[in-house]
C-alpha cells in the first residue's frame, strides 16, 4: 500500500533525540499478551511431528487444465525448501517452482506446488522423499504464487498440560475470538537466536554480513518486523489492539478496503465490532512514518531500533493487520493411554498470522523461543 504524501517530513524521518537504541533481538517478554489474568495451560508442543499439523487453505483450486502441474503433498519432518531443492535437483529451475506460502519442519503438513507441466517428471522426486505423499494432482493456468493462499488449518497438541487446560484454553480462546490476535511476527523470522534483525541494521548502516543477497533481503525484512512488533507492543500495552489512533490506515474487514483515520472515535464502534482492524507499517519507500499518534508509536519504535525511517528507502514497503481473527476454534481432551494430560486446539488464521502467537496465549509460555546467542554483543 502506497501513502499519498510524497516526501516524508524531516522531523518524522528522524529518531526521537531520547531515545536509547537497543539491539533488535525478538524476546517474547517484549510482546505483551492478551491473555490478561486468564491462567495459560502450560504443556509442551511439537513432541512428535503428529502433534503439529498444518494444513493449507488454498486462495483458489486448480482448474484441472493448463500449463503448470499442480501437487498437492504432505509431508512430515521436512520444511518447504527441502522440497524446492529436490525438484530443483531434478531439473526444475528454481524460479519456476510455485509455493503458496513456507510450511514447519518440525509438523506435519499439507500444501500445494507448482511446477511447468514440461517439468511433470520431476514431479517423480517429491514422491521419492522419505516422509513425502503426494496426495493429488492437478493442472493450472498460472504457476503458484507466494500468498496464494487464504490461511491454514493448525491442529496441535499440547501435552504435559494443567488439569483443567481445555477449560483455561476455551477461556482464553473465546476471548481472542471475540476481540482478535495482536497479529506478531513470530520468532521463526528472526533466526535461531533471534538476531536477525541485528544483522538487518547491520546492513543498513553499510557494515559487511556474511550471506548472499537473498539472505540479506531477508534480515532486512526481520527489522522491518522487529519495528512493527515494537510498535504493535507499546499500543497493546496502551489498550489500543481494538481501537485506532489519528493517523492511522485501517482495513475493512468484510472487503480488504482501506482508508487513512483522522476521526478515531467516529470509527471507535466498527473497530469494536471487528469491521475495521488497524494497519501497522513495515516501513519502506511507499509506507512513510504516519501523522498524529500512529506516526508517534512509529517513530518511538524506529529510535529503539536506532535507524531511520529514510534507511528503508530502498524497500518497497507494506502494511500488516494490527490483529487478527481466529475462526473454527475447536478444544478438545487428547489424554493418551500414556496418562499424560493433553489437549487438542485446533484453529483457522490468516495468512502471514503465526501459530506461534496464539499457543503462547493458550500456554502462557513463549512457544518456540530462539535460544540464547553464544556471541553475547556481536551480530548472529
Amino acid at each position: 500500500m502506497s501513502d499519498r504524501p510524497t516526501a516524508a517530513p524531516a522531523a518524522d524521518a528522524a529518531p526521537t533525540p531520547d531515545a536509547d537504541p537497543i539491539d533488535p533481538i525478538f524476546a517474547w517478554d517484549a510482546l505483551p499478551s492478551v491473555r490478561g489474568d486468564r491462567p495459560g495451560t502450560g504443556g509442551r508442543i511439537r513432541s512428535v511431528p503428529e502433534d503439529f499439523v498444518v494444513v493449507e487453505r488454498p486462495a483458489y483450486t486448480p482448474s484441472g487444465r493448463g500449463s503448470h502441474l499442480y501437487l498437492r503433498v504432505r509431508k512430515r519432518g521436512l520444511a518447504t525448501r527441502d522440497l524446492v531443492r529436490a525438484l530443483r535437483e531434478a531439473g526444475v529451475p528454481e524460479n519456476r517452482v510455485g509455493v503458496a506460502g513456507l510450511k514447519d519442519k518440525h509438523a506435519v503438513t499439507e500444501q500445494w506446488l507448482s511446477v511447468p507441466w514440461a517439468s511433470r517428471d520431476a514431479a517423480d522426486a517429491l514422491a521419492a522423499l522419505d516422509g513425502v505423499e503426494v496426495l493429488e494432482t492437478s493442472r493450472h493456468t498460472n504457476k503458484l504464487g507466494v500468498g496464494h493462499l487464504h490461511g491454514n488449518r493448525f491442529t496441535v497438541v499440547v501435552r504435559d498440560v494443567a488439569p483443567d487446560a481445555v477449560a483455561r484454553a476455551r477461556a482464553i480462546l473465546d476471548a481472542i475470538a471475540e476481540h482478535g490476535l495482536p497479529n506478531y511476527v513470530g520468532p521463526q523470522r528472526f533466526g535461531r537466536f533471534g538476531r536477525n534483525a541485528v544483522d538487518g541494521r547491520a546492513l543498513l548502516r553499510g557494515e559487511t554480513v556474511p550471506g548472499d543477497r537473498r539472505l540479506q533481503r531477508f534480515f532486512v525484512s526481520a527489522l522491518q518486523s522487529w519495528i512493527f512488533n515494537d510498535v504493535l507492543a507499546a499500543r497493546v500495552r496502551d489498550g489500543h489492539l481494538g481501537s485506532l489512533v489519528t493517523g492511522d490506515w485501517a482495513r475493512k474487514v468484510a472487503t480488504g478496503g482501506t482508508f487513512r483515520v483522522d476521526d478515531p472515535d467516529a470509527e471507535r464502534p466498527r473497530a469494536a465490532a471487528f469491521e475495521i482492524t488497524a494497519l501497522l507499517p513495515l516501513h519502506g519507500r511507499k509506507v512513510r512514518i504516519s501523522d498524529g499518534e500512529a506516526g508517534a508509536y512509529e517513530r518511538a519504535a524506529l529510535a529503539r531500533a536506532g535507524v531511520r525511517w529514510e534507511d528503508f528507502r530502498r524497500r518497497h514497503g507494506d502494511r500488516r493487520p494490527s490483529r487478527v481473527a481466529v475462526g473454527g476454534i475447536d478444544v478438545a481432551d487428547a489424554t493418551g493411554d500414556d496418562g499424560v494430560p493433553a489437549i487438542r486446539v485446533a484453529f483457522d488464521l490468516p495468512k502471514g498470522a503465526y501459530a506461534t502467537s496464539l499457543l503462547r496465549e493458550v500456554t502462557g509460555l513463549p512457544v518456540d523461543e530462539p535460544t540464547p546467542s553464544p556471541h553475547a554483543g556481536g551480530a548472529a
